[in-house]
């Protein structure tokens, strides 16, 4: 069976230097290796947890540009809305009467949001892994492209499909494996070098977005964290200096090339020197994508109809395998 890949993305916030790099980038190589690849922007993920009504439709259009702008093609991959598409919510339903609360409850992702506070949660973030298995299995992905904070979440969606096959006594839905693309590059806040780049933090100033243009990634750059030593010769010397680390690995990863040649490149200068070359490298890599989000997002009628046309693609993936589940389980085929 052809690989067929599933990622997607919450419209919560914009899309910054690290999605980009640890996750985007990579989405594109799937894509031009040839692989079968669905890409979605999983809006209804996006209201387990506070949210602006009047800003998701404008927030779910800002991450699919950027999905466009960044170098997936909409002729080649799968580019859709999670609510446009029933049948992920349809299969969810079927699939939590196979969900174990044990299982559910045990969720990292689930503890941390909820915090002391977890009988006051909403069931929406509580069953957040069932959808999430739905959005698997509704296509009957093979591959999914997951980090370290989503491998339970994959393992719950095994587990429910293997909960499927074995119930019914059939070999239906695929065991999704996760896909391994190589070390992504850890792209740290750049206040401080200790946390990752985070859409959620409530400083800017952490991050560089998909939306920053020239001026703010330069300024942003300049004001990042370093300290007052030369760059090192080697790796062992960013022992204690995780933001110095993080502009090397912000740099190797713009530049496509390893940590060891831009410090055989820079190795004994100052940051006064270095943030210049970097901030110059990160406006070339991605002022780019800037430009041509801010074109698609000007069009809006143009964007919607690159997302109804992929979520109608979607729609025929997903229609027949929701159908014949549903008569696996005995519905009335109407």
């Amino acid at each position: 069976m052809k690989k067929r890949i599933l990622s997607c993305m919450q419209p919560t916030h914009s899309l910054h230097l690290g999605n980009y790099l640890g996750a985007l980038k990579n989405w594109v190589k799937l894509q031009d290796e040839g692989a079968e690849c669905l890409y979605g922007v999983v809006d209804l993920h996006a209201i387990t947890a506070a949210y602006e009504s009047d800003k998701l439709m404008a927030a779910t259009r800002e991450i699919a540009a950027a999905y466009i702008a960044g170098g997936v093609d909409p002729a080649r991959s799968t580019l859709f809305v999670q609510s446009a598409v029933p049948e992920h919510s349809q299969l969810m339903w079927l699939l939590a009467t196979m969900a174990q609360m044990g299982k559910l409850e045990r969720m990292t992702q689930f503890k941390d949001k909820a915090g002391k506070h977890a009988e006051r949660a909403g069931l929406g973030l509580f069953a957040y892994p069932v959808l999430m298995a739905a959005d698997i299995l509704v296509y009957k992905a093979t591959h999914v492209p997951v980090g370290e904070d989503q491998k339970q979440h994959l393992e719950l969606a095994r587990d429910i499909a293997s909960t499927f096959n074995t119930r019914y006594g059939v070999e239906f839905f695929p065991q999704p494996e996760p896909y391994i693309t190589g070390p992504a590059p850890r792209v740290m806040s750049l206040r401080d070098g200790t946390k990752k780049m985070s859409k959620s933090e409530p400083s800017d100033m952490t991050r560089i977005n998909l939306t920053d243009d020239a001026d703010t990634i330069a300024k942003k750059i300049k004001k990042a964290a370093t300290d007052p030593h030369p760059l090192p010769d080697d790796m062992d010397g960013f022992d204690g200096r995780p933001e110095a680390l993080n502009l090397i690995t912000i740099y190797a990863a713009l530049a496509e090339e390893s940590r060891e040649d831009v410090l055989a490149q820079f190795a004994g200068k100052m940051f006064g020197e270095f943030k210049p070359a970097l901030a110059e490298l990160a406006v070339a890599k991605m002022s780019p994508i800037t430009t041509r989000m801010n074109e698609l997002m000007a069009d809006t009628a143009a964007l919607d109809r690159i997302l109804k046309d992929g979520s109608e693609k979607a729609r025929t993936l997903a229609g027949p395998i929701v159908r014949e589940a549903s008569e696996i389980m005995g519905f009335w085929k109407g």
